[in-house]
């Protein structure tokens, strides 16, 4: 299949890229600076159609995972990346007649910080999201499905909390606070979460996009469905980084305080460094948040083969082989 996919600079994106080249399938990527990958590449900004026309065309089928991923910066930077680009990207399959469509979106689209506990992939609600990314991120999952058609077929992939070897989003940023000594537990740490490895999540999207067409119109959450406490999870993270794990225990109430305060800082200041909490963050660290995958199973024809376990391990292994390059 001939596919194009945006945003191979990043963990997931790299990984599903390198999955599908492995594979043998016809591989363009785009995104603005050079990936590395044995592919062709199309270097520029996903909102710019000329540059998406020039990537898309004859293509069998777009992944868009593309994206600005941050609890910091201005709106106007999240509505060009997240919703500016999904609609680029839409207008170049329409006008290309690229016939499937994955969008990558994410499940804070639907959570509006109360407690997810089994649940499924509810519609993205922009008014109710939780930050600019959420948002963000939650237009542009509607402006997607809204173009689903007999022509151009739409599916939607939620993966949720993607790590791995290499992950500097989620792993990087709590191994560096851990090792500072500067990442809490929200209350008891008791709150299940499932999160996903990349390895499988990467296999989600290769699924997706072989899926699109039969199945559309949707969107699925995809994860390891196996939720364990916030508590264990850090713990495991930090072992595999050979950093202590969180012992200090903050309330959750004056945590969401605190995060409610710094996003009102950093709203009025325009910092762009990284805060010490945030409202959404807070939230997510002391919200269950765990979804049901039956659906996406069906849908998708496709189960996790690295549990966490096994994942875990994995990232133990690359920190202790000195962080190397990850293909």
């Amino acid at each position: 299949m001939k596919v194009l996919l945006t945003g191979a600079s990043g963990m997931l994106g790299r990984t599903t890229a390198q999955a599908l080249i492995e594979r043998g399938d016809d591989v363009c990527v785009l995104q603005r600076r050079p990936s590395g990958l044995a592919c062709r590449e199309v270097l520029g900004d996903v909102a710019d159609p000329t540059a998406v026309l020039r990537a898309a065309v004859g293509r069998d089928a777009v992944l868009h995972l593309a994206a600005k991923v941050d609890v910091v910066g201005r709106w106007p930077d999240y509505a060009h990346a997240n919703i500016e680009g999904t609609r680029t990207l839409v207008e170049a399959c329409r006008r290309l007649a690229v016939p499937r469509l994955v969008h990558v979106s994410s499940p804070s689209v639907a959570h509006a910080g109360r407690s997810l506990v089994g649940a499924g992939a509810e519609p993205a609600d922009p008014g109710t999201a939780r930050g600019h990314y959420a948002r963000s991120k939650a237009v542009a999952e509607q402006l997607a499905l809204a173009a689903d058609t007999a022509a151009l077929a739409v599916l939607v992939i939620r993966p949720h909390l993607v790590w791995g070897p290499g992950d500097t989003q989620l792993v990087g940023r709590l191994v560096a606070r851990a090792g500072a000594g500067r990442l809490p537990l929200l209350g008891h740490g008791t709150a299940l979460i499932d999160t996903t490895y990349v390895a499988n999540a990467a296999a989600a999207l290769m699924a997706a996009v072989d899926a699109c067409g039969r199945a559309h119109g949707e969107a699925l959450v995809v994860s390891n469905g196996e939720p364990r406490p916030v508590r264990e999870v850090l713990a495991r993270l930090c072992r595999a980084a050979a950093v202590p794990a969180p012992h200090l225990q903050v309330p959750v109430r004056l945590a969401r305080l605190a995060g409610a305060a710094v996003d009102g800082i950093w709203a009025v200041t325009g910092c762009q460094e990284t805060p010490p909490i945030t409202r959404f963050l807070a939230e997510q660290l002391s919200t269950a948040h765990w979804f049901d995958q039956r659906r996406t199973r069906q849908v998708l024809g496709w189960t996790p083969q690295v549990d966490l376990d096994a994942g875990f391990a994995r990232l133990a292994e690359w920190y202790a082989a000195g962080q190397p390059p990850v293909a």
